[in-house]
Parts: C-alpha cells; structure tokens; sequence
C-alpha cells in the first residue's frame, strides 16, 4: 500500500491508506484527510471491515466508489482463495447506493461467475480485455540441476536485472537465496515463517534497490507493482495455471522484454498429486485441485505455442505467438505406446507377482537393467520385463513417467510413499488399442536473447540510459522511494533515444507528466546535456 500511494503522490493524486502498521498518530491524520474530503483514494485491507470503527469511520465519509482489487480472492474456483474477500459482502449491505467495481487481472469464466454471485454484482456489466502479455517470454525445461539451471538464466540473460524467484517450500526458499548470495547475486527470502519486520525489510530492499532477486513462496506477490522485474523464475510446479500467470504477471509490467522460466520434473508431479490426496478438504475440494494441476501439468507438456494454451485456459483464442520455447524451438512428439507399455507392465507385474509398489526410480531401475542391492534383495533382476528398457535414458524414462502421470495413464498411491499404480485409462494401453504420443524435448536450445532492460537500445544510447539510471538511484535513495516511482525504465529509455534538449521535448516523452516535469525536468536535462556532445 505504501508504495503505490507513494506512486499516485508522485503523479499528483491525494492517495493514504489505512493499515495496521500505522501508529495512532498517522491512521488519525489520514481519517481526518478522508472526513475533510482531501484525498482522492483511500487504499484498505478487506480485514479491516471486520471492525467497527472502519465500517464508523466510512458511514460518515463521502464515498464515491469502492474498487475492489485482486477479486479473484473471493472465489473458491480461483487460484488465491481468501476468507476475508468473502466479508466484502458489507460493501453492498451496508451502503447499496455506492456503486461497486471488481477487477482482477487473472480469472476464467468460472472464477468471474463466482466473483459476480458473491459480491452480488449480478447487473453490472463485464469488461473482459485482452489477457495477453506478449512481451513476456514463456519457457518450460526440464528440471535438471534447478540451481544451475537458475544461473544459468540470471547470468546469461538477466545479470544487474531484478527478478522474482518462486519456490513450494520455505525451506527451499532459504536455501535458494543463500546458494544466489554465494554466487554473488544480490538475493532476498520471503516466506510467511520469517518474522514481520524482517519481511517487510526485504520488500522494501526490492522495491527500492535495483538488481535485487527475491526468493519467495506465493506469499510474496499480490500488490506488488514494481515495473521493472525482469524475470520470474519458478523452481516447483504451481498449484494451477491462473496461479501461474498471475505470478509471471509481475514481469514487465513496463512493456519491456521479460521472461518467465520454469523447471519442471517428475518428483514435482508425484510431490502435487500426493499432496491432493493427502490433503483434508472434501471429495470436491480434491477434484477441483486435480482439475487446476492436470491444466497446469497439460501446459507444461504441450508440444503446441505456450501463449495459445493460456490464453485458451482464460476463454481466448489467439495464433502461435513466436516468443515462447515451443515456438522458437517446437519439441517433437513421438510414439510412445511401447515405452509406456513396457512400464506399465512392470508396475502391474509388482503388484500381481508380489503384491508390491515402488517409485518411479526404482521402476525406471528395474527397465534399465541395474544392479543395485535393492533390485538383489527384492530377486527383480527374475521379472519378465528386467532390462527390457536400455532404448531409453534414465532421463528419457523419467520423462515418460513424468508424462503418463500429466496424461492419467499413471497415478500416485495414496500410501504416502510416492509409488506409482496404473489407472482406468492404463488398460487400454496396455492391450494396444490406444497409442501414447509423448513430448521429446529439443535437442538445440531456445535461442536465448539478453533480455536487460537496455538491451533493445541502439549501443550509442546505451552510456546515457545508464547514466539516467544512476541518476534515478541517486534520487530514489533521496527520498526514500522505489526507483520507478521516480521514473520508469520505459521512460528512461524514451529519453535516451530521443536525447531532449528542452523541457518542451522531455515532456513528450511517455511517462513524464506535468508534476515530474516540474519536480525532475531539469536535473534530466542536465544528465543529457552531460552526456550528449554538442551539436
């Protein structure tokens, strides 16, 4: 809240909010500024309609209109499910002749249903815009050694860039941060473990410091503005696909080149599937989270555009749109029925012969061939399908246990353990009447392009969008904001391409209006002037 109210000041509007990190002092000055009629939008957390005193304070305010952000909270099909969005329903009780707007950035038809049932908004009209964000790169891999595969990124495409990096775990989380500090990254842990003060000093670093990577659980995210994240990069599957595109919606919000990476891996979907079933919701509750994990898992195996299908997810069509890996570099699909055959036989041989389920890489152990003192002990190297799978690689079976699972032809036991059973659908392949088409990854990797925010500019403009930057540091340290409230890097390289000699050509520049015209015209103009040889 902070920061976008620092955001609107910035551009000239009267914005405050009320919060519990205020002291008495500061939430009184703010309701008086409300009751006077001074300020123009007031920022609140749904939570504090659950007191008096608000729902007091906004009788006697001269109310306009309640815009109720990140709706998607209020809707159990949704992706970010919060109680206390459900409370929202005082909004319409309680004063019925302010008129109500709901927007959110993120949500299918079902999800808005709810949103309208919910907030009673059942005669308001619906404006559904474009859910495009093309200038984010999305890119699937398979995960390998996660670590350096996050390197990898960061130093090839996004060095000195902020970005955001998700992680399922705390644990993961702590780890992540430590091993990009040791590698000399600049990086941050946010969790909900983390004590509040250390939270909220880790926000504020990010915000306001360039080139700083925070590693994070989902509880990192919503409301967080800043524009010029480079990259989200995403260590463990998410939970479902408006999950997904809500968080890689944090890049580029500035229009610039962004990327959206993620590692995915066998153990993730054994870890999400065991999850569902371990969890205590109710048998509707388990389908829903199934159907949001099998449209996660069918995204990431497609061998069709990325964008084509999320945007499909949302309710919209659109063409293949080149800046995603399986356009840049299409995977092949093969056939493959008989690899899928060969393991669903053993998992069935296990369990008819010896009434036994394993892993899948013990499973994937038993079609190489493998010696292990598991294999001798259990006598496996006596089944029929022992080393029949040699054709394959380990990572190639893993590939295919990982697909079999996204396909339903394979599942996790509900025994805790992660082992894998057959299904229904296994019937079918196994008798031959159905073929199994699986993704083969590309062997030539998607042609990765340096991403930076300066990277598009021509090389004479590169020196002054640099030195605009350092200048912009300079002035946010000042006075104690984030960067891009200053100005944004879209604007900075506005400037640098069209080296502004006049407060008359800095003004046509986007995103310099008429308040930052007068509070930084003419330091810009002097940081140009320096740096452009004259005429």
């Amino acid at each position: 809240m902070q920061d976008q109210v620092d955001a609107l000041e910035a551009l000239g509007v009267r914005a405050a909010f009320l919060n519990s990190t205020q002291d008495p002092d500061a939430r009184r000055l703010v309701e008086q500024q409300l009751l006077a009629g001074e300020l123009d939008l007031l920022y609140l957390a749904p939570e504090r309609l659950k007191l008096e005193s608000s729902l007091s304070l906004l009788d006697r305010a001269p109310i306009a209109l309640f815009a109720i952000d990140e709706a998607h909270c209020v809707s159990q099909w949704g992706h970010d499910f919060r109680p206390d969005y459900l409370g929202l329903s005082v909004l319409h009780e309680r004063w019925p002749a302010v008129p109500r707007i709901a927007l959110t950035a993120t949500a299918t038809a079902a999800t808005r249903r709810e949103i309208v049932e919910r907030l009673q908004l059942g005669e308001a009209r619906q404006f559904v815009s474009s859910f495009d964000r093309p200038n984010i790169q999305y890119r699937i891999e398979p995960k390998n050694q996660p670590l350096q595969q996050l390197l990898q990124l960061i130093r090839t495409e996004h060095p000195g860039d902020a970005g955001i990096v998700y992680c399922l775990s705390r644990a993961s989380v702590e780890k992540t941060a430590d091993a990009l500090v040791a590698e000399g990254i600049p990086a941050l842990p946010y969790h909900a473990g983390l004590d509040a003060a250390v939270r909220a000093r880790n926000q504020a670093r990010f915000l306001r410091e360039d080139g700083v990577v925070m590693v994070a659980t989902i509880a990192f995210g919503m409301g967080i503005d800043k524009p010029d994240v480079r990259f989200v990069a995403h260590l463990d599957l998410p939970k479902s696909v408006e999950g997904y595109y809500q968080e890689t919606g944090r890049a580029g919000r500035d229009g610039l080149p962004s990327t959206a990476w993620l590692a995915y891996g066998l153990q993730d979907v054994v870890q999400q599937r065991r999850m569902i079933n371990e969890s205590e919701g109710d048998a509707t509750f388990k389908r829903r989270a199934a159907q949001h994990l099998d449209a996660m898992l069918a995204l990431c195996e497609t061998v069709e555009c990325r964008r084509v299908q999320l945007l499909n997810y949302f309710g919209q069509s659109s063409a293949p749109c080149g800046n995603c890996d399986t356009c840049l570099a299409p995977p092949e699909a093969w056939d493959g029925t008989v690899p899928a055959q060969k393991l669903l036989s053993t998992i069935v041989r296990l369990q008819r012969e010896r009434n036994q389920r394993f892993g899948a890489g013990h499973l994937i152990d038993i079609l190489l061939g493998r010696e292990t003192e598991r294999i001798r002990q259990q006598r496996h190297d006596e089944l029929r399908t022992y080393g029949i799978g040699a054709e394959l690689s380990e990572q190639e079976w893993r590939g295919v246990v990982r697909q079999l699972l996204a396909q339903g032809l394979l599942a996790v036991n509900s025994d805790g353990y992660g082992t894998l059973v057959i299904t229904d659908a296994s019937a079918a392949v196994l008798d031959g009447s159905r073929t199994v088409k699986l993704r083969r990854e590309p062997e030539r990797a998607v042609k990765k392009a340096k991403r930076t925010a300066g990277a598009e500019l021509p090389e004479t403009a590169q020196p002054l969008f640099e030195r605009l930057r350092a200048w912009r540091a300079e002035v946010a340290r000042e006075q104690g904001v984030p960067a891009y409230i200053v100005f944004g890097d879209a604007t900075l390289r506005g400037i640098a391409l069209t080296e502004p000699a006049t407060l008359e050509q800095l003004a046509t520049v986007s995103g310099v209006g008429e308040k930052k015209l007068e509070a930084y015209g003419e330091a810009v103009l002097a940081v140009v002037a320096e740096s452009v040889p004259a005429a």
